[in-house]
């Protein structure tokens, strides 16, 4: 680590989620946003350098090898890369099962790879999953190992995620999510060697942009009443994410690694124990 260096924030997804987290851990710091949308980027940029942070800002495909290591060099070219911020993706009103597959799972996989080869000491990262991962019936300990570990480049020729057994997107979805939280357990292990940490928050029903697709989609009526019949009784904010973010990426989390925070309000304990639970439970 040049300990002259800048030390650099790499934000990959630039809605608020991600913008949340990057305003609580990026004082001092240098932002490197990026977004496969490049009008958004530039929207973020702007927000993010006139409240006073440094930001430099490109375009990134997380389904791409290529384009992952492209921002990877980025970074290093900036500075120390010492955060990781990742909260792109897409939602199962906007993609087919496939697509979900490519960009949730083998992309968040991708970027928890290229990032714990440059992570510096005493860095650490998020990983934003989704309490969908934790509607998902337990798979088994194969399953579960498979996901976790699997080359990168192998993994979506796993016999689990093959089109006769991914039928929809919403199963593409808890599947690519359940992953992500066992890939962050696995990965953790490799990022301690480099004394950094790596954790997964799984939010629930978060106002942005992504979730107001979900709220006027197909599936608008069931995410109404899964706010209504939790325990908070409302949706979250991307503040709120960005808060427990806060915590884990700082050293008052140092003992926390490899970890999965679910917070949803109440909507998963609701499904598995409450007025949420399939009838066949």
């Amino acid at each position: 680590m040049d300990n002259n260096a800048v030390n650099v924030i790499v934000v990959i997804g630039a809605g608020s989620i991600g913008q949340a987290i990057a305003r609580r851990v990026s004082a001092d710091k240098h932002i490197l946003l990026s977004d496969i949308n490049g009008e958004n980027c530039r929207a973020a940029a702007k927000i993010l350098s006139e409240a006073g942070f440094a930001v430099s800002h490109t375009i990134v495909d997380i389904s791409s090898r290529e384009s992952v290591h492209e921002l990877v060099e980025k970074g290093c070219a900036i500075g120390n890369i010492t955060g990781l911020i990742h909260a792109a993706g897409v939602s199962p009103s906007q993609a087919s099962p496939s697509t979900i597959l490519k960009v949730d799972l083998y992309g968040t996989a991708l970027i928890l790879e290229e990032f714990g080869n440059v992570i510096e000491y005493g860095g650490s990262g998020v990983v934003i999953a989704s309490q969908s991962g934790h509607r998902l019936q337990a798979l088994t300990a194969e399953q579960d190992k498979e996901l976790a570990t699997t080359p990168v480049e192998q993994l979506l020729s796993l016999p689990m995620l093959q089109p006769d057994q991914v039928k929809d997107s919403l199963h593409a979805y808890q599947l690519a999510k359940r992953a992500n939280a066992l890939r962050v357990m696995a990965e953790a292990v490799k990022w301690g060697k480099r004394g950094a940490r790596i954790n997964t928050i799984s939010p629930g029903i978060i106002i942005t942009p992504l979730a107001k697709d979900e709220l006027d989609g197909p599936r608008g009526e069931g995410y109404r009443r899964m706010i209504a019949v939790s325990a908070a009784g409302r949706a979250g904010t991307p503040d709120e994410v960005g808060t427990v973010a806060a915590l884990l990426m700082s050293e008052a989390g140092a003992f926390i690694t490899g970890s999965d925070f679910l917070m949803d309000g109440g909507v998963t304990a609701a499904y598995w124990y409450g007025a949420l639970a399939p009838e066949s439970k």
